[in-house]
């Protein structure tokens, strides 16, 4: 009876190790409607595209889309800490700050909320990547050219990854551009996916 109890008890320990190791890493997307899918399907955001690929990874991944349209770094900031301790994410992407340069927010303000978003995740033990973005010309070169030294500043201090502009290639093709000349079109999201997956991928070993 002994000898069968202690079999049950290493067959659960392996059981149960073996769940563990099957449990997927997880990937924490925090945006704004730049992330949301904003007017498309959201089959055709760069996230459900991210989705797709982690999913065909051995072991696969999974993604977490936590973004949210009109969302700034403070409204970030303050999810954050509950977002990590809910899924445990072992990257944190974060595409934050487009709404507070739109709004032309202090971007003081805006870089000690993106700094306070950073330490979390490194502290929670997750890698991070900087997602940055660009204004319209008509907010001036001083405004434009502090919010791209904003992205830049933190992602050498902190030592993150970083995408310098996330519609790089899209933001100046009327094709791959909604009305607004803010969001991409469906047609646009494959670009906005390759430029994330060129700085995601090297995170994920």
């Amino acid at each position: 009876m002994r000898r069968l109890l202690g079999l049950l008890a290493v067959l659960l320990i392996g059981w149960s190790g073996a769940s563990q190791a099957a449990a997927p890493k997880t990937v924490l997307v925090l945006g704004d409607s730049l992330s949301a899918a904003h007017n498309i399907a959201a089959n055709a955001g760069w996230v459900h595209l991210l989705e797709v690929r982690l999913g065909k990874m051995e072991p696969p991944w999974r993604v977490v889309n936590a973004s949210i349209s009109g969302e700034t770094t403070l409204s970030g900031r303050n999810h954050l800490p509950g977002l990590l301790e809910n899924y445990k994410p072992a990257v944190v992407v974060l595409e934050l700050g487009a709404n507070d340069g739109l709004r032309g927010l202090p971007l003081d303000a805006m870089k000690d909320n993106l700094a306070a978003m950073i330490d979390l995740a490194q502290q929670a033990h997750a890698k991070v990547l900087l997602l940055g973005i660009e204004l319209p010309v008509n907010y001036g070169p001083r405004y434009r050219d502090g919010l791209r030294a904003v992205y830049a500043d933190l992602a050498q201090r902190k030592r993150t990854a970083l995408v310098p502009f996330l519609l790089e290639g899209v933001a100046l093709d009327p094709s791959r551009m909604q009305e607004d000349g803010l969001h991409p079109t469906a047609a646009g999201e494959p670009a906005v996916f390759a430029t994330v997956w060129s700085k995601l991928a090297p995170l994920l070993d």
